[in-house]
């Protein structure tokens, strides 16, 4: 079969993603709301700008790793043609549900992810505040799309057009979607829980295009009228240098790694056990927040 040749679609939308921050700073403008801080702006794009520089290199590793599989393991073949990007449309939104989820659940992925998150701010910008180590070690979650049969071309593709696709969910210029669009599909509102730091709104809403996983694993939060949403980190990231943005969060974690007096099984459960955990008990994780607020808050 001869290897098919897609377009790397994502450097083809960036004057689209300048075109529409332009338009929503217009919007917001005229509806009085300040939704963009210029530091922090730009540390977004600088941050957009170092994950489209470093793809280049990370994609080698993810090409390398799904042909591997593809040419020695695979189990079909699938073809490509029309049905084969309604499964791989599929197929690729499941895997960045839990990509998404177990970023959030194990503190290894969140020192990546934490840098999307980081922001107090949420603009169409906040989409391009993307990680600079996750693309070499991420695609794991991706592995079994060529096992299956998928070509690495087409899982590459498809994991574009989700990317692209999320992009406009990161604005408060849309209030709410039509209901059935709200019901399927990930929106502004949904993703606006995903990006808050109010305990109610913690690790809701992982969709990628999809948001019906988070409804099927029970991760689903409307977003409420009365619970407005407040952008950023449980402990905030106090500085717009896209340098310590990139890698301060991996400097905690190798910190409450190695460092002190702890047992190997510890260590090792800094790795894998969620963001806030400590060895002695004294942390907290968002599904204490989450319990704690909701017993405050049971009576309302």
């Amino acid at each position: 079969m001869q290897d098919p040749n897609f377009p790397n679609i994502i450097l083809f939308a960036i004057p689209f993603f300048i075109i529409a921050m332009l338009l929503e700073l217009y919007i917001t403008i005229k509806q009085g709301v300040k939704t963009y801080e210029p530091k922090d702006a730009f540390s977004s794009i600088a941050m957009g700008l170092g994950n489209v520089f470093l793809g280049f290199f990370s994609k080698i590793l993810v090409l390398l790793a799904f042909f591997y599989i593809y040419e020695n393991f695979r189990l079909f073949t699938i073809p490509i043609v029309w049905w084969s990007f309604i499964l791989i449309f599929f197929a690729d939104d499941f895997a960045y549900y839990w990509f998404h989820r177990i970023s959030h659940e194990c503190r290894l992925f969140w020192a990546s992810h934490v840098v999307h998150h980081s922001s107090q701010h949420y603009n169409l910008s906040t989409a391009l505040r993307q990680t600079w180590s996750g693309g070499f070690y991420a695609f794991v979650f991706w592995l079994w799309l060529p096992l299956l049969g998928f070509h690495p071309g087409m899982i590459l593709l498809q994991m574009s057009i989700s990317l692209l696709y999320q992009f406009w969910i990161h604005t408060e210029a849309i209030d709410k979607m039509p209901k059935w669009f709200e019901a399927v599909f990930n929106t502004p509102s949904h993703h606006r829980v995903h990006h808050g730091s109010n305990p109610l709104y913690l690790d809701r809403n992982h969709a990628g295009i999809l948001i019906i996983w988070d409804k099927l694993f029970y991760t689903f939060q409307p977003e409420l009228k009365e619970e407005k949403v407040v952008y950023g980190l449980v402990k905030n990231i106090t500085t717009y240098n896209p340098i310590k943005i990139a890698f301060i969060e991996w400097v905690h974690l190798f910190k409450d790694t190695f460092s002190g007096r702890k047992s190997l099984k510890n260590r090792c459960l800094y790795l894998i056990k969620p963001p806030g955990w400590k060895h002695d008990g004294s942390g907290q994780i968002s599904d204490d927040l989450r319990k704690d607020w909701l017993t405050k808050h049971s009576k309302q």
